[in-house]
């Protein structure tokens, strides 16, 4: 399995908690009902939480600014995920969830890859 990480920001009009409802709320089911046609397998929104542990945290390791959550999106492969992407359908929809990104996200302070995990500790 391979996914994308995506740290994401919400654009400086939001509050966080606009953000994360509008996120979990409209967002997400945009991205289950385009999952099919993009190969998705998987899709999880993580939410910063707004804890003064997040700011020690950042403190005792010199941190930047936080993110405002993380998407975690899976596919089977990487030639898996750039087949479902490549079709009409695929660009489609992806460009469907960008559009909408627009409303939430502010892009040019968020930052997304493609990883692979190696699972270290199990659950």
């Amino acid at each position: 399995m391979i996914k994308v990480m995506f740290c994401v920001r919400r654009l400086p009009e939001m509050t966080r908690e606009e953000f994360q409802r509008y996120w979990l709320e409209n967002h997400a089911p945009l991205v289950r009902e385009r999952a099919s046609a993009l190969g998705i397998q998987r899709y999880v929104q993580a939410h910063t939480l707004d804890s003064p542990i997040n700011e020690a945290l950042r403190a005792s390791r010199g941190g930047g600014e936080p993110y405002d959550g993380v998407a975690e999106l899976w596919w089977d492969s990487l030639a898996q995920m750039i087949a479902a992407t490549s079709t009409e359908e695929g660009r489609k929809a992806g460009q469907e969830l960008l559009e909408d990104e627009k409303r939430f996200i502010d892009l040019a302070s968020s930052t997304l890859w493609v990883a692979e995990e190696h699972e270290v500790v199990a659950g």
